[in-house]
C-alpha cells in the first residue's frame, strides 16, 4: 500500500533529523539523511557523516542489508535529491537503481548545477517512482548554508554575541568578562566546531588576545579570520602563536607594510589582501573569496564595529545572541553593534527588514545567574537580490 502524505512527512522528518548530525563534518557537501521503509516499517537508515565518506543513501542501504533486509521494492526517504555525478564517491542514483528501490521521496531538489533535477530524471528513467517537495521548507531551512553557497557563492554568516538584559556587552570602560555563563560558552564553542571559520576584528585581538578555537571537545577546529586593514596585529598574540591548531588568515588592504606582511607570514599565518572599504576591508570581497574556498559557514564574533559592518552591509544571515540575567546599566555602557548605516539600533534588539531574518524569542540554555538565554535568528533562505538574507 502506498504511503500516505502524513507518513511521507513522518519519515522525511526522521531523514532531516539524521541529516543534521552531519553539521560541521560534511561541508562543503550538504547534510543528507536517508530512511528506507517497507510496509510502514523502517528497515534501514543513515546519514552523510563526513566529507569524502559514503553518502546517506548508501549508508541506509548498507544498514538495511546488515540487518538482514532486502531493500528491493522498498521506499527511500531522503532529505535531498540524490546525486548523479561522480565526485569523491560514485553517484547515489546508481546505488539506488542497483538496489532496486521502487520509490524515492526527496524533500527538495539539489541546487548544485551538477545535480539539480538530473538526479530525479535519472531515477525516473530507470523506472523508479520519485516524489519531491515533501517537507521542502524544513529541508531548505536545514540546508540554508549549502543553498547559499551553491546559489550565491558565499558562506552563511552567523553573527554572535553575549549581552546583558539591558542590551549591553560591556561597561563604558570595556569590561565584559564574563557576561554569559559556562553553559553559554560551551554552546558557543560547539557552534565554532560547526563552522569553517571564526571572524573578529583586530581590535578584539588587541583587547582580549583570544584563541578563537573550539574547546567543546567535539567538532572541527575552525580557521581564524582577523580583519586588519593596516596589518598591525600584535606579533606575540595567541592567534599567531597557535597556527599549528588551525589556519589563521589576516585580511588586510594593499596599504599594509611589506615588513608586517613578512612578519605575519613567518608566524605561519596567511595574509589575504583585499580591496579597501569605508572603515576597513571590503567584506563582500572577503565573502567572495571564502566562497571560492568552499566555506559554508562563517561565525562573526566581534567586536562591535565588525558586527555593525556585517549587519549594516546586509551581509548577515543569522544571529545567535546569549542574554545574561543581569543588568550593566549606564548611558555609556556599550551595545553589541557599533553605529553603521542600516545596522541594529544601539543597545541591541533586532528589527525586521524586507527579505531578512528575525530574532526569535530567547530560550533558556542553563540555570542560575550568568547562565544566560540564547536567541537565534530565524534563518531566511538566501535571495539573489538581498545579500546574505538582508538583516
Amino acid at each position: 500500500m502506498p504511503a500516505m502524505p502524513d507518513e511521507h512527512e513522518q519519515f522525511l522528518a526522521r531523514a532531516l533529523e539524521l541529516a543534521a548530525r552531519g553539521r560541521g563534518a560534511v561541508e562543503p557537501n550538504p547534510m543528507v539523511g536517508a530512511v528506507i521503509v517497507r510496509d510502514g516499517q523502517v528497515i534501514g537508515e543513515g546519514f552523510h557523516q563526513r566529507f569524502g565518506g559514503p553518502h546517506a543513501e548508501v549508508e541506509a542501504i548498507a544498514a538495511a542489508r546488515r540487518a538482514g533486509h532486502d531493500v528491493a521494492g522498498a521506499t527511500m526517504y531522503v532529505s535531498l535529491e540524490p546525486c548523479c555525478h561522480q565526485g569523491k564517491t560514485p553517484p547515489c542514483t546508481e546505488a539506488i537503481i542497483a538496489a532496486k528501490i521502487a520509490r524515492v521521496v526527496a524533500a527538495m531538489e539539489d541546487p548544485d548545477r551538477q545535480v539539480s533535477g538530473k538526479g530525479v530524471a535519472a531515477l525516473r528513467a530507470a523506472g523508479v517512482e520519485v516524489v519531491t517537495g515533501v517537507c521542502r521548507d524544513q529541508a531548505r531551512r536545514l540546508l540554508a548554508g549549502y543553498v547559499k553557497l551553491r546559489t550565491q557563492g558565499r558562506p552563511w554568516i552567523i553573527c554572535k554575541w553575549a549581552q546583558s538584559l539591558d542590551g549591553r556587552i560591556a561597561t563604558f570602560t570595556g569590561h565584559s568578562k564574563w557576561i554569559s555563563g559556562e553553559a553559554s560558552r560551551q554552546r558557543a564553542h560547539a557552534l565554532r566546531g560547526q563552522c569553517d571559520g571564526v571572524c573578529v576584528g583586530v581590535g578584539t585581538v588587541k583587547a582580549d588576545d583570544p584563541l578563537l578555537t573550539n574547546r567543546s571537545g567535539s567538532g572541527r577546529q575552525p580557521a581564524r579570520v582577523v580583519l586588519d586593514e593596516a596589518l598591525d596585529i600584535p606579533l606575540r598574540c595567541r592567534l599567531l602563536a597557535s597556527t599549528d591548531l588551525s589556519p589563521v588568515i589576516i585580511a588586510a588592504c594593499q596599504e599594509a607594510p611589506e615588513r608586517a606582511r613578512q612578519a605575519v607570514r613567518q608566524a605561519g599565518a596567511e595574509v589575504l589582501i583585499l580591496p579597501p572599504a569605508p572603515g576597513g576591508v571590503d567584506l563582500a570581497a572577503l565573502l567572495d573569496e571564502l566562497g571560492r574556498r568552499q566555506w559554508t559557514y562563517l561565525l562573526v564574533e566581534g567586536g562591535r564595529g565588525v558586527l555593525g559592518s556585517f549587519l549594516g552591509s546586509r551581509l548577515a544571515d543569522e544571529l545567535v545572541v546569549f542574554v545574561a540575567p543581569r543588568l550593566l546599566g549606564g548611558r555609556r555602557s556599550l551595545g553589541p553593534v557599533a553605529a553603521h548605516p542600516g545596522a541594529l539600533p544601539p543597545g541591541g534588539g533586532a528589527r525586521r527588514r524586507g527579505g531578512g531574518g528575525r530574532l526569535r524569542g530567547a530560550r533558556p540554555d542553563g540555570r542560575g545567574a550568568g547562565q544566560g538565554r540564547q536567541g537565534e535568528a530565524d534563518p531566511q533562505l538566501p535571495r539573489p537580490d538581498v545579500g546574505g538574507g538582508g538583516l
